[in-house]
């Protein structure tokens, strides 16, 4: 199970909607979208709109609770961030084991990248696709 940063610290403020949503993304170290993770919560007797979760989700990304994986179709996946610092993620294909890997050569190059376009402050995101060991099998 991961840990991560307490809300309380990154937010202004804690409900009892961020705390349920908390509670669920700390049992499972899954990536699950806000669809799933709101009939999750439907299911288990919440009365929480999924606007709500979409919204909860934004401010725990915002704040660095979250991982956030795009998947290329647009949808967005989330699941509690374990890590501290930036990184980002190996995903199997298969069965979507997902591992946080650090990318030291990533960040050289993007600060690069942005330093001569004359950016600052650039964020980015950076999702590895493959098979993982089990599944290429």
């Amino acid at each position: 199970m991961m840990t991560a940063k307490p809300p309380a610290e990154n937010m202004a403020r804690s409900t009892k909607q961020r705390t349920a949503i908390l509670g669920l993304l700390e049992s499972d170290d899954a990536f699950r979208s806000a669809q799933d993770l709101h009939a999750i919560l439907r299911d288990s007797g919440s009365k929480i709109g999924l606007t709500t979760v979409y919204r909860t989700l934004q401010a725990f990304a915002d704040a660095g609770v979250v991982d956030v994986m795009r998947l290329p179709g647009g949808d967005h996946l989330y699941r509690l961030c374990s890590a501290e610092e930036h990184h980002h993620h190996l995903v199997c294909r298969l069965c979507g084991k997902t591992v946080e890997v650090a990318g030291p050569t990533v960040e050289r190059w993007a600060n690069k990248v942005a330093s001569e376009a004359g950016f600052t402050d650039v964020g980015h995101t950076l999702e590895l696709h493959g098979l993982c060991a089990d599944c290429s099998k």
